[in-house]
């Protein structure tokens, strides 16, 4: 990993951070008043200039549960790549929640995450543990080889 990558993953993980404590509000992206776990992370990459800011669409709250359209993923691989090793600190995480991958999170330091939680706002977390504790899980990264 090159200094440039170090100072963009550390940048990510430090906006992630700054957004702990936002209540969950389903198609939220506003720091401090509501967020959910797609928001989240568009809002966070885009402020540490990873990645344009993304259009707010219109998706119902429970869509993963009566649709296997991977309306999740076929966002996040436009702009990531799937990897196959543990995730490093501003990798991202999509689990299985339903019939898709509908649940992504911010990797902070393995298996430590941050994400938006319903109940709960934007949360720290242990990725392997609790309600994800056994979920399938997808890892991702906006670092290429040439970074």
């Amino acid at each position: 990993m090159n200094e440039h990558e170090s100072v963009k993953r550390a940048a990510v993980v430090t906006e992630a951070q700054s957004w702990l404590r936002t209540p969950y509000h389903h198609r939220g992206r506003l720091k401090g008043v509501g967020a959910d776990c797609a928001q989240l992370p568009a809002a966070v990459y885009a402020a540490c200039g990873l990645i344009p800011e993304p259009p707010l669409d219109d998706y119902p709250r429970d869509w993963h549960l009566h649709r296997s359209a991977e309306r999740y993923m076929e966002r996040v691989t436009q702009y990531a790549s799937e990897i196959f090793t543990d995730p490093l600190p501003g990798d991202f995480v999509l689990y299985r929640w339903g019939r898709c991958f509908a649940h992504g999170a911010i990797v902070v330091r393995w298996p430590h995450i941050i994400h938006a939680v319903i109940g709960e706002g934007v949360v720290l977390g242990d990725g392997t543990s609790g309600r994800l504790a056994g979920r399938q899980r997808k890892t991702f990264t906006l670092w290429g080889p040439e970074q």
